[in-house]
């Protein structure tokens, strides 16, 4: 006739001589269920109101003083009026308190954990005044900065005392972590211990590989020709080494000769043994799954001191949720001589010239002898995204050979992704850093931890692609030394849409703690 209606449900269940859906027909408030094809909503209801038939009595995990000073409902109370509102108090009433309770039996679960860390034992590491740490701060050729040495302060403290440091560790990107890292490392390895740092990926192992065999030059040459008489030794224990590579890593774990050793999952191996572990430091913590950053812990007696790092920014109030378990320590400032990274957007289809001129100042910096990353979403070759999709993303694949023939002819390009081999990860990742290669083509296998200095511009492809963190992480990689950084955010995307908003959000500030704000 017309006139919008309104199909009656069917229900079989029969109370009191009234079916379910004639009384849900005069109640106020609905509850609406996840459906599926075969259950409905309202069978899901049904479902529900038989289990309130059979039970009377509902386990209350909140004590009783904590749930009446917040003045919320008993578990019995919430759980009914949650299902079977009669007012919006009711459902509203209900969702706070299990919001809370959530929350509570969080926070439990983390105090729980807390008091287990204190009642463990280990061993003592106190700092040094005449081992390598100290000698290493001596040679540092530029100074610290105050919020590094109070999160030293913070870490040579925890690892100092006979119970286990569980500490995060968050610092913006090009905050310093890694020197903070390096000299808690050190602390241990005077005390003739062992320390283990555990990266997600080949090629940010490789690097801190090789950042920190650089940093401690003869302090890492233990055994060697020209090796400091105090020095130790640093191994690297990847999963593509080769099999004589991987033995002698392994077995210079095992004897104690390496002080420090740096590398991926295959650290956490059975096989990998240390003669004395006692700091494992985790990069990019949020990489790793519980179980994996716990491996190492559990080999070494189930007591290690930990500290695990991250350059994603998290609110404090949110790492005080997530990681209860863990004492908190920033970075906040950048070290001196860094220059905050210049960030634009460019819209492809409003400005045209601007996108030309993106590729001009490429070709400028790398006259002046510097260099650029040209960053792209997907790799192409196998990996073409539908047809119908309105605004197709450009592979790296298309970009190399566009790039390479096109804008930015005769330069000297290079491609960097996760379907490459290790071995040839790390020669190009090598090349780049000793400045053989002007351009790196790259997918975000470079988001996290990639340092070379001299690259100072970086353009991104279909940037409203990405998402805020990455952003901040990937442009993260240039201005890391005396020269200011900047960062191009190519898209297409419409000027009002949330992709342009979000790429506005990035270029407007450097603070990764801003932005992580909700």
């Amino acid at each position: 006739n017309g006139r919008p209606q309104l199909t009656h449900p069917k229900m079989n269940e029969r109370q009191e001589g009234t079916s379910l859906a004639d009384t849900r027909m005069g109640r106020p408030i609905l509850p609406i269920y996840p459906a599926a094809k075969s259950l409905t909503t309202w069978e899901i209801e049904e479902a529900i109101t038989h289990v309130f038939r059979l039970v009377d009595e509902f386990p209350e995990p909140l004590p009783e003083e904590v749930r009446l000073a917040r003045r919320l409902p008993n578990a019995a109370e919430a759980y009914r009026t949650i299902h079977q509102p009669q007012t919006n108090e009711d459902w509203s009433s209900a969702q706070r308190r299990f919001r809370f309770q959530e929350a509570f039996e969080l926070q439990a679960v983390f105090a729980s954990r807390r008091r287990r860390f204190h009642e463990g034992s280990v061993s003592s590491f106190p700092v040094r005044d005449d081992g390598i740490r100290a000698e290493f701060l001596k040679r540092l050729p530029f100074e610290l900065t105050t919020g590094q040495e109070a999160v030293l302060a913070e870490i040579a403290s925890d690892v100092a005392r006979e119970y286990p440091m569980h500490r995060l560790l968050q610092g913006d990107v090009g905050s310093g972590k890694t020197i903070v890292a390096l000299l808690s490392m050190l602390q241990v390895v005077d005390a003739g211990a062992q320390a283990a740092m555990l990266a997600p990926t080949e090629v940010l192992a490789a690097q801190h590989f090789r950042n920190i065999t650089t940093l401690l030059g003869d302090l890492a040459a233990q055994g060697m020709l020209g090796g400091a008489a105090n020095a130790t030794r640093v191994r690297l224990l990847t999963g593509s080494m080769s099999a004589a590579e991987r033995k002698a890593a392994m077995l210079d774990a095992a004897s104690g000769q390496a002080g420090i050793v740096i590398g991926t999952h295959a650290l956490i191996q059975d096989k990998v043994s240390f003669a004395e572990l006692g700091l494992v430091v985790i990069d990019e913590q949020h990489r790793f799954g519980v179980d994996q950053r716990s491996a190492l812990a559990d080999r070494s007696g189930g007591s290690l001191h930990t500290l695990v790092m991250t350059a994603t920014p998290i609110p404090r109030t949110i790492a005080m949720t997530v990681f209860g378990d863990l004492d908190v320590s920033e970075l906040t400032e950048l070290p001196a001589g860094r220059s905050p990274i210049a960030t634009h957007v460019v819209a492809i289809n409003e400005t045209p010239d601007l996108f030309h001129r993106s590729w001009q100042r490429v070709r400028e910096e790398v006259a002046q002898g510097r260099q650029a990353y040209v960053v792209v979403s997907r790799i192409g070759d196998g990996d073409n995204e539908n047809s119908e999709d309105p605004s197709p993303t450009r592979s790296l694949v298309e970009t190399e050979e566009w790039l390479r023939s096109g804008p930015l002819s005769g330069l000297r390009i290079g491609v960097l992704h996760g379907r490459l081999s290790p071995d040839a990860k790390d020669s190009t990742m090598t090349a780049f850093a000793q400045g053989t290669i002007d351009v790196l083509v790259a997918t975000t296998v470079i988001e996290v931890g990639v340092d070379v200095p001299n690259a100072t511009v970086m353009v991104i492809v279909d940037a409203d692609r990405f998402g805020i963190s990455q952003l901040h992480q990937l442009r993260g990689r240039v201005g890391r030394g005396a020269h200011q950084g900047l960062c191009l955010l190519l898209t297409e995307a419409a000027p009002e849409s949330e992709a342009r908003q979000r790429l506005a959000a990035v270029a407007s500030t450097t603070d990764g703690f801003e932005l992580a704000k909700p």
